[in-house]
């Protein structure tokens, strides 16, 4: 399903990017964009996941780092049936972690240390069995796509409005206009919407991999207070779809652009399967 979903977002890209280089420079900017677009894309799924490590600056666990952390991933990757991931951790001091890698043989799992010094094992191990959800889901493949197409896309239609590029015959300033205005739009409403879904859906995985849907349920009641307690000191905007809580949680109208959905809504959904 997550195969589908992500061949239908690559074909509405390559629309929207095709729309975009045709407004501003004609027949030849739609061929232009296009190939663009993807060469941005699969750029973003073969190196998405070292960016993510590096900009939290990621250091991976050594044989001998945390027993108890490792045992537990390895019991949890054998029930999920997936590859053992690398595991990393980062300085930052915000309850957090996420999961990279665009298929489960590259994958990485990053902790950040607020989540390791601050959350009992019990909460932490929950943390973990989403994040390898995500990867047992396949999800990182559709919401690495996701997310590169929204900064594409966003990043693309502001330079084509300010760069005079052509002879101005093929070219449409009202189009162009509402382009620039409605296209990044577009592309980060779908994106919210795939990150919103996927996070019900790792946590229902988690539950099971756990077998109760209680320790998912206290980590994020603590992910909750650590997060709105505790800035980031290594989250990005490019990256904040990934973690398994918001690293900016916001009120007001920035919830209606948040990557994830309300805790509240998480949790009980998470008590329906108790």
């Amino acid at each position: 399903m997550n195969t589908l979903k992500t061949g239908i977002l690559l074909v509405v890209v390559g629309a929207i990017a095709v729309g975009i280089g045709a407004a501003f420079f004609g027949v030849k900017g739609a061929v232009i964009g296009l190939l663009i677009a993807f060469a941005f894309q699969g750029f973003s799924l073969f190196a998405g996941h070292k960016m993510a490590i590096s900009f939290a600056r990621g250091q991976e666990f050594g044989p001998n780092d945390l027993p108890w952390l490792r045992q537990a991933a390895e019991r949890l990757s054998q029930k999920a049936s997936i590859p053992m991931p690398k595991l990393y951790l980062s300085p930052d001091p915000q309850p957090n972690a996420f999961a990279a890698g665009w298929k489960p043989e590259v994958a990485v799992v990053c902790f950040n240390r607020g989540l390791i010094e601050l959350m009992p094992q019990e909460e932490v191990i929950a943390v973990m069995a989403h994040e390898f959800a995500h990867i047992k889901n396949r999800d990182m493949l559709t919401m690495t796509v996701a997310a590169a197409a929204a900064t594409f896309i966003n990043l693309i239609a502001h330079l084509a409005y300010f760069i005079p590029i052509g002879d101005g015959r093929d070219r449409n300033p009202l189009v162009g206009l509402l382009v620039m205005i409605f296209a990044p739009i577009t592309a980060t409403m779908i994106q919210l919407a795939i990150s919103r879904t996927r996070e019900f859906g790792a946590d229902a995985t988690a539950a099971e991999l756990l077998g109760t849907p209680r320790p998912m349920m206290s980590a994020l009641q603590s992910l909750d207070k650590g997060t709105h307690a505790i800035p980031s000191a290594t989250a990005q905007t490019s990256t904040a779809h990934m973690y398994i809580a918001s690293p900016f949680n916001g009120k007001g109208l920035s919830k209606l652009f948040s990557t994830h959905p309300p805790v509240e809504d998480r949790i009980r959904a998470l008590q329906a399967l108790a």
